[in-house]
């Protein structure tokens, strides 16, 4: 990470399609009372950073191990990029009984679920098989014909994916449960209870563009964080939001514009639609969440995404969730913002 300078802004890298923030750190090393630490690394196939005070001070070696730790025990359990992980040995289990996954995976199940039905069947853990069917794993597109889609949608849907009791699943072989669209947020939330279990209780913990923040900067300040602008191949701030320093909150980002084919003027997001099988076609291209719960704010910018922006913003309305959204209407980008944030107070420039 850029080393940060008083009044200066640094960004942080952004890996992959998952990750659509810009991080901003203002004016913060400057303090005399207690400086700013910072230490990065990479986990789940991207990047994270982390940024912190204390006082007393905390033993930073220990603390970066023990994130450290964390994350990889993470890895064990909810990557469905290694073979040897939790998740992924109950995906590629050919028995249809119980299995024993653990309460962590059941709960982020649980949690899915209830958004799965909150979107009517948009946002699905078991999508990952259209995914492929579609072409987004080898970045080649395929357009399948009604008949593979079919096909491929009888292994689709968390209907499929029984929750036992509070450490077992069952499932149909065929059927593969892909925690990558709420991962991320878990993995901010365990990493902040890790921050706070070693007595830190300033701090901002980014994954792959996904964070949280509790309390203030050095000076007392707010966390001001940065949400891009919706541009493929481009990185531009679009709004800074100046984070609460009296409770912490999470913010999570998803978009169309990060991975997706444009073939003959129309263009095929990486943003499935799990009921129709079929790339969703709205204008809405960006949709941010505020939320105190990392782990729900994770699923629900990528559901409310997949809705499009009127049924989203009736479902933030009707929930009070708090969200920014954009949509891109030709050459412009429209932003609005659910009645919960605009009520909010939150500073959003």
């Amino acid at each position: 990470m850029p080393r940060v300078r008083c009044d200066s802004v640094a960004n942080t890298g952004l890996s992959k399609f998952l990750a659509w923030f810009l991080i901003v750190f203002f004016a913060t090393a400057c303090s005399e009372r207690v400086e700013l630490q910072k230490f990065e690394g990479f986990t789940q196939g991207t990047t994270y950073h982390i940024s912190y005070w204390s006082e007393p001070a905390v033993d930073a070696r220990n603390l970066q191990q023990a994130v450290a730790g964390e994350l990889e025990r993470i890895d064990n359990v909810l990557s469905n990029y290694r073979a040897d992980s939790l998740i992924e040995s109950f995906n590629n289990s050919e028995s249809n009984a119980s299995q024993e996954v653990g309460p962590e995976i059941v709960s982020l199940v649980k949690i899915a679920a209830s958004v799965t039905r909150a979107s009517q069947g948009c946002y699905d853990l078991t999508i990952k098989p259209l995914f492929d069917l579609w072409g987004f794993k080898d970045d080649v597109l395929n357009i399948p014909d009604q008949a593979m889609l079919f096909s491929t949608l009888a292994n689709v849907g968390m209907d499929k994916v029984e929750v036992v009791d509070d450490t077992h699943l069952r499932k149909p072989a065929q059927v593969r449960v892909d925690v990558s669209s709420i991962a991320q947020g878990y993995s901010v939330e365990r990493i902040s209870r890790v921050m706070e279990q070693n007595g830190v209780r300033n701090y901002l913990v980014e994954i792959g563009g996904e964070l949280k923040t509790q309390g203030s900067k050095p000076d007392g300040g707010a966390w001001r964080i940065a949400v891009e602008k919706p541009l493929p191949d481009q990185q531009r701030m679009s709004k800074v939001l100046s984070m609460p320093t009296e409770h912490a909150l999470a913010v999570m980002t998803s978009g169309t514009y990060r991975h997706y084919f444009d073939v003959n003027g129309k263009r095929y997001s990486h943003v499935l639609d799990a009921g129709t099988g079929k790339p969703v076609s709205h204008d809405l291209v960006s949709v941010t969440v505020l939320h105190e719960d990392p782990t729900l704010a994770d699923a629900l910018s990528t559901a409310l995404l997949c809705v499009g922006q009127q049924q989203a913003m009736q479902w933030a309305d009707a929930e009070r969730i708090k969200v920014l959204f954009v949509q891109q209407q030709g050459d412009r980008f429209v932003e609005t913002k659910s009645q919960a944030l605009a009520a909010s107070g939150l500073s959003i420039e």
